[in-house]
């Protein structure tokens, strides 16, 4: 996976208009250009001062436009979840980018909007070639599977009509697999993938995937995956070493630095999504080529 600074060294080479990434992309120049600025305590201090924040945060804007190559007009994310503390950053700096949603099978675009009028939290609004149904009772509020229809959308795969046949409703909406809901102007909200949904233990819905970015905020933790194990909750954690070697942290120190770790994020979540313990990976998860990682490996 490329670093960081070799990245930001060719984005200044090339200064595209336009990025695609993958949240993996975005979260690791996040985390090693700005967090380590952020989390100092004078400049915690300076983001609470009127006025005096908003010649910091520009400046901590112009930074980062800088480290994209100067000269783009947008960001466009997708093909997974971006990180949640991530997004709210980028949208308090009024940073251009967006998120979007889609698969191979579409096309691929089910939902985008522009930077400038998208909606936090979001993946986009509907394209105008689609439409889309939640299946739930309430599409606005319950989460259900996002489904969608549209002349883009496959007629099946190929030569495999029960893989087909198991893709589609019996009245011709493709199931995407994404739980998600919906506002009344047709922004998409994805909660999950639904083959990675947990049950609680009084059979509340849990999304490991919004687990996993509060946790992957935490110090030194490079990738994580939540998984369920004799009904509970057990994170495994894959240590961000290069960070842990610029800060002359021994490896013996990780057990104890992960603990509070999970301590900080456990406060955050209700008592049914707390994380009751972890493990150590020694090796990075292994990913598709959207760098998604390969949970059923790991679950």
């Amino acid at each position: 996976m490329p670093a960081p600074a070799l990245l930001t060294k060719v984005f200044g080479e090339v200064k595209p208009h336009l990025v695609l990434s993958v949240p993996l992309i975005i979260e690791k120049i996040y985390k090693k250009r700005l967090l380590p600025t952020l989390d100092k305590p004078i400049i915690k201090i300076l983001l609470h001062i009127p006025g005096i924040s908003s010649i910091l945060l520009n400046k901590i804007k112009s930074k980062l436009f800088e480290t994209f190559g100067g000269r783009f007009f947008e960001i466009v994310i997708g093909g997974a979840p971006l990180n949640a503390d991530v997004e709210k950053f980028f949208k308090r700096i009024n940073f251009p980018f967006s998120i979007g949603y889609g698969m191979t099978e579409c096309g691929p675009l089910i939902s985008y909007e522009a930077w400038d009028k998208t909606m936090q939290s979001s993946a986009g609004k509907l394209v105008d070639r689609m439409e889309v149904r939640i299946d739930s009772e309430d599409p606005y509020n319950i989460v259900g599977e996002i489904q969608v229809k549209g002349e883009n959308v496959m007629l099946g795969y190929y030569k495999n009509e029960e893989a087909t046949n198991d893709s589609f409703t019996e009245d011709g909406w493709l199931k995407t697999g994404d739980l998600g809901i919906i506002d009344k102007n047709n922004f998409i909200y994805i909660k999950g993938r639904s083959k990675n949904m947990l049950l609680g233990p009084s059979g509340q819905n849990i999304y490991p995937e919004e687990i996993e970015s509060k946790l992957t905020n935490q110090p030194f933790i490079a990738e994580c995956v939540v998984t369920e194990r004799k009904g509970k909750l057990i994170a495994l954690i894959y240590p961000d070493l290069e960070a842990l070697k610029t800060e002359n942290i021994e490896e013996s120190a990780i057990q104890k630095i992960m603990e509070e770790n999970i301590k900080k994020t456990n406060h955050e979540l209700p008592k049914y999504e707390q994380i009751s313990g972890f493990e150590i990976v020694s090796e990075e998860f292994e990913k598709t080529p959207k760098k998604n990682i390969k949970r059923f490996k790991y679950v």
